[in-house]
């Protein structure tokens, strides 16, 4: 085999680019995640409703979750922090729930309306790898102030809504495909519901949104 002047040096420079490449493409875990989340509900009806919280993807980090599901009267407050992907052993969750939980299992077995009246948003920000969707049908009443704010280094989700009919909402904080979903929240309720919630994802600093 015949090397061209230069050819050594050009082969040790791929190898030296390859070898780069693989140092700087990120791992499922090592993708920097946060979420702060303040929640508070008090329905009256039917809830069916789910948050997961994990650090890191299989059988590694940490992971919490928690739902109520029935028929009866919910009051219920919850308030979130999660660091993920630092692969550094500063991972962590802390989460808080505090609630009142009545049972009323006659009150609310039938649905409330028939309306045919529906309200629905979902907003999406690709760059810090967050979505945030509410619907509403079957509508007595809504009264809803939901903001949005998006830019490609943050999201801000505050939402409050009274509603009497069937709300459903959810969440996903996830920063790209080969980062571990450090939030999942899905919920489903009918009758009636106050609901404050705000959530904040990103590279800015978490903790700066104020309790509802």
């Amino acid at each position: 085999m015949r090397w061209w002047p230069g050819s050594l040096t050009l082969g040790v420079l791929i190898i030296f680019i390859i070898a780069g490449t693989g140092i700087l493409v990120p791992t499922a875990n090592g993708v920097l995640q946060n979420l702060t989340e303040h929640s508070w509900i008090y329905s009256q009806g039917i809830t069916d409703d789910m948050r997961i919280y994990q650090t890191e993807a299989g059988f590694h980090g940490q992971k919490l979750v928690t739902g109520t599901r029935g028929t009866g009267t919910v009051s219920r407050s919850i308030n979130a922090q999660i660091y993920g992907g630092s692969n550094d052993g500063n991972d962590s969750i802390f989460m808080n729930e505090w609630g009142v939980f009545q049972n009323r299992p006659s009150r609310y077995s039938a649905p409330i309306t028939n309306s045919e009246l529906k309200n629905a948003l979902c907003a999406k920000n690709y760059e810090v790898g967050s979505i945030y969707s509410e619907s509403y049908s079957g509508l007595v009443e809504l009264i809803k102030d939901t903001s949005v704010a998006q830019t490609d280094n943050n999201s801000v989700y505050s939402i409050h809504s009274e509603v009497e009919g069937t709300a459903r909402v959810g969440a996903r904080v996830q920063k790209g495909s080969k980062a571990v979903p450090i939030y999942v929240m899905s919920g489903a309720y009918s009758g009636y519901l106050n609901m404050r919630m705000s959530l904040e994802s990103g590279n800015a600093s978490v903790l700066t949104l104020p309790c509802p």
